[in-house]
């Protein structure tokens, strides 16, 4: 699937990116391809590029690709956003936040009418829950344990808080807050309603649900074919 990755990435980077744009760069596996690709174009046909970062990791991609690096406070309105998610329903439906950034990416997608979602032919699915079972939700440390008993009381379905692999504690995200993994149930079928109300919940910062915010997803194959499909 690195090819499908590769793929996806390429043709976003050539045929979305141009001279003078301010871009901003998700996180993930796909975007490594992505920013590879940017670095590329940018030397060789000496592109005037600003690169907006949605994470501690791609900020590294961009310096690590000479890239030039921007951010909100001087760029607040973006030309694009290229992105990843973890799975992409046939309503351009998103959900994301498996890698534990998910704030910080909704932020930097909502600055932008052109949001782009790179993906291998995996995330693909008619509706969200067939191919990824769970929601990410960044919530208040504080706050952890009663948004987790609202949810589970309202919305059913099982909620964790997600722990560290390599140290022993929460994922504690960058800014500064904890991660919730819901296991939601079956029976969702109105994802923007669901959103709304999650949002509503006192210490819950943000979902891993991304409604009505895609303009454009291309997803790769292991053959090297891609699929351009678009909301527009």
């Amino acid at each position: 699937m690195e090819q499908a990755k590769q793929t996806a990435a390429y043709n976003a980077i050539d045929t979305y990116i141009k001279d003078n744009d301010i871009v901003g760069i998700g996180s993930g596996s796909t975007i490594v391809y992505a920013v590879e690709r940017l670095g590329q174009r940018v030397k060789e046909e000496n592109l005037n590029v600003v690169c907006v970062p949605t994470s501690f990791q791609s900020r590294q991609l961009i310096i690590k690709n000479s890239l030039k690096l921007g951010d909100l406070e001087t760029h607040p309105n973006l030309d694009c956003v290229i992105d990843g998610a973890d799975e992409v329903d046939s309503d351009f439906n998103l959900i994301k936040g498996g890698g534990g950034c998910l704030l910080q990416e909704k932020i930097i997608a909502s600055c932008t009418k052109n949001f782009i979602v790179v993906a291998d032919i995996r995330k693909d699915s008619v509706r969200l829950g067939e191919k990824y079972k769970k929601v990410p939700i960044e919530v208040l440390p504080m706050a952890y344990v009663p948004v987790m008993k609202k949810i589970e009381d309202n919305f059913g379905g099982k909620i964790k808080l997600r722990m560290a692999v390599s140290i022993v504690g929460p994922v504690v995200t960058e800014n500064g807050n904890f991660i919730l993994d819901w296991h939601f149930p079956d029976n969702i079928r109105d994802w923007s309603l669901t959103n709304k109300q999650l949002l509503l919940i006192p210490g819950l910062i943000e979902t891993g649900l991304f409604i009505n915010m895609v303009s454009t997803v291309i997803f790769g194959q292991p053959n090297g074919y891609f699929e351009v499909r678009s909301t527009k």
